[in-house]
């Protein structure tokens, strides 16, 4: 159990509004009981009480779409390089995470989402792991990136159900292609088992985008990459994410995957309640640039080592943050919410996490005024500090 805490003189960003000169109370259950502005605070009895002296305290970041980093993959499947992930992310901002599969062969998906379930049941040390986001294996093959072609399933309930029941409850996300044959029913029997449908590596048109929509997808998978882009013809699902209020649009704003320009245009018109920040970090997050299994890293980027396609990123949710307040010209409480309350809201998680309010998750940082990070709190557990 954790020590009643309380943080004094913080500038702390709340949904409806940012206190200059506020406190928060933590319990001992790691939730946050009060939050107010210093002339309100009373004289009570804490366990620690942290002068932050100005400093501002944020929500803690929420990743939904994180395959690794620090040199590990969720796909290891070993509860050594699930810890060594959820540490790396920490150290960057994200106090949550949805542990994310890649397109592979059955087995070792099913092996995968057992020692995630493993690992959450455990406890981690860095961030919470808070679910999981199964991404493929059934997607389209002409739209698959970097996921592995020769493992592509066709859409097959029977196979989805055996995912879902090795996820034991904590399958979130599922990212599937809806136009392939079957794909709607995989669609429809998610939505029924409260899983969020995210259209990723697609092809489908615009058109396919609406009846797929109907169905129950609300979410599209790294958006602009790994589907049918826009064409004056056809707006594909890249237009649809644009046109449709229905759907919220992941985006990876590391400045390369997506252009600043359009990564400007998709907050013009989207608005930070429906884009849903992401890193799509994989192994090498965190490591330097040079020669890797597979991918080659320079200068930040990732690739298939034949430069045919990109190949994740190396991105962390704070980077990502500087990022779009710097491509868009926004204020950070614009932009929050991109990185906390919408992916929340997606993955079903709003109720205990997602911003600073009384009776959540005590999940935030400690920043400072260029926001570099100097301490990372889950639950109200310290779990990074310079």
């Amino acid at each position: 159990m954790n020590k009643a805490m309380l943080l004094t003189n913080g500038r702390i960003y709340t949904p409806d509004r940012l206190i200059e000169s506020g406190f928060i109370q933590v319990d001992t259950f790691g939730k946050i009981v009060a939050i107010g502005v210093m002339n309100e605070l009373e004289d009570i009895e804490m366990d620690v009480v942290i002068d932050l002296g100005g400093k501002q305290l944020l929500p803690g970041f929420i990743d939904v779409h994180i395959h690794g980093g620090d040199g590990c993959s969720f796909m290891d499947a070993s509860y050594e390089t699930i810890e060594k992930i959820t540490q790396f992310h920490a150290r960057n901002g994200t106090t949550a995470l949805l542990a994310t599969t890649s397109t592979s062969s059955k087995d070792k998906i099913l092996t995968a989402l057992e020692r995630l379930v493993e690992a959450q049941k455990q406890g981690v040390s860095g961030s919470d792991i808070v679910g999981i986001h199964l991404e493929g294996p059934f997607i389209n093959e002409k739209r698959s990136g970097a996921q592995d072609k020769d493992t592509i399933l066709a859409p097959d309930l029977h196979v989805l159900n055996e995912f879902v029941s090795a996820a034991a409850g904590t399958m979130r996300l599922v990212t599937l292609a809806p136009e392939r044959e079957n794909g709607l029913e995989l669609v429809k029997y998610l939505v029924e088992n409260n899983i969020t449908v995210t259209a990723g590596h697609s092809d489908a048109s615009y058109d396919e985008v609406i009846e797929a929509v109907q169905a129950g997808i609300t979410h599209t998978t790294h958006h602009f990459n790994g589907m049918r882009p826009i064409h004056h013809r056809d707006p594909g699902l890249a237009g649809a994410g644009l046109l449709l209020p229905e759907l919220t649009t992941e985006l990876i704003a590391d400045g390369f995957h997506v252009h600043p320009e359009m990564i400007k245009l998709l907050f013009q018109i989207k608005g930070s309640d429906k884009v849903c920040l992401i890193t799509d970090a994989v192994f090498c997050a965190g490591l330097p640039d040079g020669e890797y299994d597979r991918v080659t890293v320079t200068n930040g980027e990732v690739y298939l080592k034949d430069g045919s396609s990109l190949a994740g990123s190396s991105l962390t949710m704070m980077k990502a943050l500087k990022n779009v307040l710097h491509f868009t010209g926004l204020s950070l409480e614009e932009v929050l919410p991109s990185l906390t309350q919408v992916p929340a809201r997606q993955a079903g998680i709003s109720d205990v996490k997602g911003s600073l309010e009384v009776g959540k998750d005590a999940d935030f940082l400690i920043v400072d005024e260029k926001l570099d990070i100097q301490s990372t709190y889950v639950r109200g557990r310290n779990v990074f500090s310079i």
